[in-house]
């Protein structure tokens, strides 16, 4: 798996020659972020999949600078900040709601999305705003811990999956060489 994700990972030079990123050489060229190992990939994916479900064009960039202060694997995480689409955000966004409104207890009920056929963009992005705001404080608190229990699970399920996947790798080599001897 990881000679072919070294394929489309970019070369050091790439990186360093980016006008954009070359202010930041020094920091996102550091060898831990770009190694592939169980535990950057475990804390990348735990990374990915908190900094998801932060709302708009800010997933990414949470996601590389918390990469860059913990030093995980950078394309790991900005590719699991991914799982959130427009397919999966509205169900993450109401499973997260009622999270919170289990949490905070008492009576809070979820609001319909608005109706934005017809919308302009402008008209269409002040709607979806004002929903949310509609939806407080049992969002914001189900929003933190569904990322919370995402990444936890999202470590702990590749820490597993990698030990099995190593365990299975050195019977299967044990076998090879008790059939060759």
């Amino acid at each position: 798996m990881r000679k072919i994700l070294k394929q489309f990972l970019p070369k050091h030079d790439t990186v360093s020659e980016n006008r954009w990123l070359r202010p930041f050489a020094n920091s996102l060229l550091h060898p831990r972020l770009w190694h592939l190992n169980r535990h950057s990939a475990a804390g990348a994916v735990a990374v990915g999949l908190f900094c998801g479900l932060i709302p708009g064009p800010f997933q990414m960039p949470a996601a590389a600078l918390l990469c860059v202060l913990l030093r995980v694997n950078l394309p790991l995480a900005l590719l699991t900040t991914l799982y959130t689409n427009p397919l999966t955000l509205v169900p993450l966004y109401i499973l997260a709601f009622n999270l919170g409104a289990w949490v905070m207890g008492g009576e809070h009920a979820f609001a319909a999305p608005p109706e934005l056929a017809g919308m302009g963009i402008g008209t269409w992005i002040s709607a979806l705003g004002d929903w949310m705001v509609a939806l407080g404080k049992p969002l914001a608190l189900g929003l933190v811990l569904l990322a919370a229990i995402l990444s936890v699970a999202g470590y702990m399920g590749v820490k597993a999956g990698w030990r099995w996947w190593l365990i299975r790798h050195w019977r299967r080599r044990a076998t090879r060489r008790r059939t060759r001897d």
